[in-house]
């Protein structure tokens, strides 16, 4: 018997709830290539992944997958695919170049044609408003750490919301805000590559207000029924060992992971010992009056990112904060967390070497239903990377993946079964793509691309997704 299957206390097949929402999910800046074409500008990831030693062998998404020229393609690869919905992300200064003013109607055009391809073949598009590629133009005037970017995100969102809501009926706002602002400020190793511990708190406000700017531009614009939410890489952290010490880090570093979204966006408030504990740092005079009222805004679901625990205690030289999944920097994404270490959680590895672990996804959906129980939850991304290559008859076989899959859709299961509130889930991801730092060495897709030609093929993982989303039946072994 499987581990899964274990985990489901049988060796039967696990069912779904006829509702469930099966669907794969990408990122504008990871696919679609085409950087300088129609109007479009450089976001902070064009720039990026142009300076010398930032992303893996100088790597860029120029051309990406190029979904930009082959979208039908891959239309039709979900529909053979059987995907009952595509999380894709719009491109920002393909829209709105310089971050400001009107748009540009060739950039809306193509993710008009998009959704309405999408629509054609019996799928649901769920739109991301913001997966990192901020304008260039609005990060040389500050980027996230300025309130006037959240402003300008209030735009656009009116702006897409104005030209697809028509079509597009579910949105996210922000897709992992966490990764924007300390990723992207704090410890530099994503977009724009600043190491500021202030400037990263600072963007997690305004990110924080911009989401709540959107709701309210997306809700302006829209029908009714159109559902809104946003996407958090919840962090699921565990402590080293028992003692009071590294559940004191835990609380620590929830707070800055999680918590720093979660308080605002879903209870209006920042919590109390995150404030405390970064007081040596800021007094957050930045939050101004009424910032909290607009953060806090009603959404349809919560969208959950999971791929992995993590696993910390009290610093003692065993750990570092490299250890944290999240690339390594001489500057860390953890502002006043000195005193916390970071540990690789125990068992296989993806990849990334990011531990194989569906408990710790189980364990982060049964808190979230507890802490906030009226509120749906989505898996907006779960997957793995793997050395994936294609093989002389040209298949592409990766039966890690799909064990992988099966134990993070048992945990799913599981987690529905005792109570929560899971409605659908969005594999990471369809295509083999731009890896940020990583470059193209990474490969998440459930589709291999081979880069100097384009070509796509299915991988087996693919297949054996399509038939779960297909029957919504889980085997009872991968």
């Amino acid at each position: 018997m499987s581990s899964a299957a274990r985990q489901n206390g049988s060796a039967r097949p696990t069912v779904f709830p006829d509702s469930f929402l099966w669907g794969s999910a990408t990122a504008s800046y990871q696919i679609e290539g085409a950087a300088t074409e129609d109007g479009r500008t450089p976001s902070i990831w064009d720039t990026y992944a142009r300076t010398p030693g930032r992303v893996r062998n100088g790597d860029t998404g120029d051309i990406a997958t190029d979904h930009y020229h082959r979208w039908r393609e891959d239309v039709a690869l979900m529909a053979e695919l059987g995907l009952g919905a595509y999380r894709f992300s719009l491109a920002w200064p393909r829209i709105q170049p310089t971050g400001r003013g009107p748009a540009v109607q060739k950039g809306l055009d193509f993710y008009r044609r998009l959704v309405d391809e999408l629509l054609d073949k019996g799928i649901k598009p769920v739109a991301t408003l913001y997966h990192w590629d901020l304008p260039q133009e609005l990060e040389d005037a500050g980027g996230w750490p300025e309130r006037a970017t959240a402003e300008r995100f209030a735009e656009y969102a009116a702006i897409a919301a104005d030209a697809l809501g028509d079509r597009v009926k579910t949105w996210t706002t922000l897709n992992e805000p966490w990764c924007s602002a300390f990723l992207g400020y704090g410890s530099g190793v994503h977009a724009p590559g600043r190491t500021d511990p202030v400037a990263a708190l600072r963007a997690a406000h305004h990110l924080n207000l911009a989401h709540g700017m959107a709701v309210e531009a997306i809700r302006a614009h829209t029908r009714p029924d159109t559902q809104c939410s946003v996407t958090l890489n919840v962090h699921h952290v565990r402590p080293l060992t028992g003692s009071d010490a590294d559940a004191d880090a835990v609380r620590r570093i929830d707070a800055l992971a999680n918590r720093v979204f979660t308080g605002p966006m879903l209870q209006g408030t920042y919590p109390e010992d995150l404030l405390k504990d970064t007081a040596s740092l800021t007094d957050w005079s930045f939050v101004r009056d009424g910032d909290l009222e607009r953060i806090h805004q009603p959404l349809d679901f919560l969208g959950v990112n999971y791929y992995t625990p993590t696993v910390v205690s009290e610093a003692d030289g065993s750990g570092t904060h490299s250890s944290d999944g999240h690339g390594k920097s001489d500057h860390t994404p953890w502002p006043a967390a000195d005193q916390v270490a970071f540990h690789q959680p125990p068992g296989d590895t993806t990849a990334m070497g990011w531990a194989v672990d569906p408990t710790g996804l189980y364990d982060l959906l049964r808190r979230l239903s507890s802490d906030f129980p009226q509120l749906p939850l989505i898996i907006t991304e779960n997957g793995a990377a793997f050395d994936d290559y294609a093989d002389p008859s040209g298949r592409v076989n990766d039966p890690d993946r799909i064990a992988y899959l099966h134990g993070h859709l048992a945990a799913v299961h599981r987690a529905i079964a005792d109570g929560s509130d899971v409605r659908g889930y969005f594999l990471w991801s369809l295509l083999d793509n731009f890896e940020w730092a990583h470059g193209y060495g990474k490969r998440f897709g459930t589709v291999y691309v081979d880069y100097p030609t384009g070509t796509r093929i299915p991988k087996a993982s693919a297949r054996w997704y399509a038939e779960v989303a297909r029957t919504g039946i889980l085997p009872a072994t991968a």
